[in-house]
Formats: structure tokens, C-alpha cells, sequence
């Protein structure tokens, strides 16, 4: 719904580009006022922090939601695409957690431990076998193939054309994991604590075309079930009684949850129609 919700005073947001780090930081000088015709909400922001570090984006704010004043087909509308925007989501997830409903509400949750990819070469190889390559680059020739390596810069040419594939490996250990081994409630407070990671799959929806071709290399292809991972970064983690957690950047989403930012968001005491 991003196309449908807009800053009405992006004067006020700054940018900062750090090249040696790749990292590009935001702060607003005053609250930011958004109208989203989608939902159908005016939303003051209190931006605290904004960050996008190589492809991973974390933003941290304050919101306030007001009501727009609408017919009743528009508010009909409204309530359509908050449902939508709600069904799936973490905030969903989370509060079928509290409620115990989370399988009945349609969502599928296993459990995977992420390792270093053993194909890879590590940082300190590649380092190496780029500074070897960029001293040597002018008796070079990049399009011989190098079945065996023979010398030092063979080596290094080997291992630069490896450096494309994937750090991390996933292995799926467990399906199907049942709540408790998830969530936990002590002395009135609800915990999140599990193990390693969590793929979180909602049956219920597919993908839209957006997130399939969400690069400009992307390719169409058939719509699967929307699929997220949550990614710990602080266990345990606390949740309120609406399903919110206390410290939202305790955990790192991937996949669709990634895909879903703030034009997808409700507020915090939103309740199902």
C-alpha cells in the first residue's frame, strides 16, 4: 500500500551517506505527518532511527493514528485493507500466540539453524586473494578457466568467483513447532524464547506480484504462500497484551515481513472487526 501513503513534510527529513561503510542514516528535525488514503488514517511519526546498511533496512518511531472522515463505501474500503494489511502480519502471528490459535489462524511454524557456507571462501581469504589480483591485474587474463589451480594467483582468481555465493546456509531441523517451545508466561509477563530461528509461513495469502519482482532482476513466477523469518537478535524477548513487543528491533525479519514496512502497519491497539 506504499503507493498510497504519503509524507506530507519530507522538508523536514535529513540524509547521510557513509561510502567507507555503506550505510545511509535518516533523521527528521520534526514529526513527520503522513495521510494514508489506504487505510484510511492521518499518522504523526516520531522518527527515532532510520538506517539502511548494505540491503538491510531498521527504522524505530513513535506513531499516532487519527481517523479520516470518509463516506461509507470509503470507510467500508478502509476496513477491508486493514484486514488485509492485518491477517499475516507479525502483529498477527504474535497475538495468535497469546490467544494459542496460531495453527487454527493459518500459520505454519518450523524451525532452522543458519550456518557459515562452507563453499565460501572467508572474508580474510577473499581480502587477500582481491589485493593479490589488483597487484597483478595488468598480466591477467579473467576469461582463462582454472580447473586446478597452480599458483598463488590461480588460487586467488578461484576463490574471487566464489565470492558471489550465499554466506549463510539454512538447515530446517523442525516443523511444525508447537507453541509452547515458542512462547512462555511467567510471573504475569509473555516471553518470546526459542531456539535459532524461526520460518513463519501464513497459509491463508499468497505473495503479491510486488514482492516477487521486488528487483529489478527478479523474474514472474507462480505465487507461493507468504513466507517470513524471524531472525533473533535478543532472547528472551517480551511481548504486551496486544501482541506488540516491548523492544521491536530484539528480532530481524526476512522475507515477506521484510517486504511489509510501515505502509503496512496498523496501530498498536488495532482490533479485528
Amino acid at each position: 500500500m506504499a503507493d498510497v501513503c504519503k509524507i506530507l513534510n519530507p522538508e523536514v527529513l535529513h540524509f547521510d551517506f557513509d561510502t567507507k561503510e555503506n550505510l545511509l542514516t535518516a533523521f527528521a528535525r520534526k514529526p513527520l505527518q503522513i495521510i494514508h488514503k489506504g487505510l484510511g488514517y492521518r499518522i504523526i511519526y516520531e522518527l527515532e532511527e532510520f538506517k539502511i546498511h548494505k540491503n538491510e533496512v531498521t527504522y524505530l518511531g513513535y506513531s499516532r493514528y487519527k481517523e479520516l472522515k470518509g463516506s461509507k463505501r470509503k470507510k467500508r474500503k478502509w476496513r477491508s485493507n486493514r484486514m488485509l494489511a492485518y491477517n499475516g502480519s507479525f502483529t498477527h502471528f504474535y497475538q495468535s500466540l497469546l490467544k494459542g490459535t496460531t495453527y487454527q489462524d493459518g500459520f505454519l511454524i518450523h524451525q532452522f539453524k543458519r550456518i557459515l557456507n562452507p563453499e565460501r571462501p572467508s572474508e580474510e581469504k577473499i581480502a587477500r586473494a582481491r589485493e593479490l589480483v589488483k597487484l597483478n591485474r595488468n598480466r591477467i587474463n579473467f576469461s582463462k578457466v582454472i580447473k586446478k589451480p597452480k599458483t598463488a594467483l590461480d588460487s586467488s582468481l578461484v576463490i574471487l568467483k566464489k565470492v558471489k555465493l550465499p554466506k549463510f546456509k539454512d538447515y530446517l531441523y523442525k516443523s511444525k513447532v508447537p507453541i509452547k517451545d515458542i512462547i512462555q508466561f511467567k510471573n504475569g509477563v509473555f516471553y518470546l524464547k526459542f531456539e535459532n530461528n524461526l520460518s513463519v509461513v501464513y497459509t491463508k495469502e499468497l505473495e503479491v506480484e510486488r514482492y516477487i519482482l521486488r528487483t529489478p532482476f527478479s523474474k514472474s513466477r507462480k505465487a507461493l504462500p507468504q513466507t517470513s523469518s524471524i531472525i533473533p537478535l535478543k532472547l528472551p524477548s517480551v511481548l504486551d497484551k496486544n501482541g506488540n513487543l516491548i523492544s521491536p528491533l530484539d528480532m530481524f525479519y526476512e522475507g515477506y515481513w521484510s517486504f511489509e514496512k510501515f505502509a503496512d502497519a496498523l496501530p498498536l491497539d488495532y482490533v479485528v472487526e
